[in-house]
């Protein structure tokens, strides 16, 4: 299985409010049965506090942080 959601237009509504009506759909609807993994690629900050569900709901066992000097990364 393979899911990608994604939010608002930029400027308009919260991106971090997407994040989390993307992972209740999704767990409400049974996408995370059986699967071995899950990635989510989330910015660090914290806006309407969906980035940083995946980690505040203990939704992740294991959390990796990837960062760069890169202006655009």
């Amino acid at each position: 299985k393979c899911v990608e959601s994604g939010g608002p237009e930029p400027g308009v509504g919260c991106a971090g409010r997407g994040v989390i009506t993307s992972i209740n759909f999704l767990e409400e609807n049974g996408a995370y049965d059986d699967v071995d993994y899950v990635s989510y690629d989330v910015l660090g900050d914290v806006v309407c506090g969906g980035f940083a569900m995946p980690i505040r709901e203990n939704k992740a066992q294991e959390i990796y942080i990837v960062m760069s000097g890169e202006m655009m990364a």
